[in-house]
């Protein structure tokens, strides 16, 4: 599948726009996915897809968002949730986790 504004094949998604494979993800596909989500993907975005990549290469799950939480830490100190949250309004589930290319955790909210 196609999206409407770009000439990328998506990989299957989910009824909800996850990706079926996260092994089907590229950052082509990352950046029509932030589109859905209306976020133009910055510095500090692709900080945090990458470190979720990584995590999901390492340890074949998604990261909970407290790891991501102290990863951003690292670099931002204790503004590193709000910081995420600022990244990804509607939430890490429905937005970082959709675009880094993971399957929808099951046992999240979408919040």
């Amino acid at each position: 599948m196609t999206t409407p504004d770009t000439d990328i094949d998506m990989p299957e998604q989910d009824a909800e726009g996850y990706l079926v494979e996260p092994a089907d993800w590229n950052e082509d596909i990352a950046m029509a996915l932030a589109r859905g989500e209306n976020i133009e993907l910055g510095e500090d975005h692709w900080d945090v897809i990458r470190f979720m990549r990584n995590y999901y290469e390492e340890h074949q799950v998604a990261a909970d968002a407290r790891f991501v939480i102290k990863h951003l830490a690292i670099r931002v100190g204790a503004g590193a949730q709000k910081m995420l949250f600022g990244l990804f309004p509607y939430g890490y589930v429905k937005q970082a986790c959709k675009i880094a290319g993971m399957k929808r955790p099951r046992a999240w909210s979408t919040g």
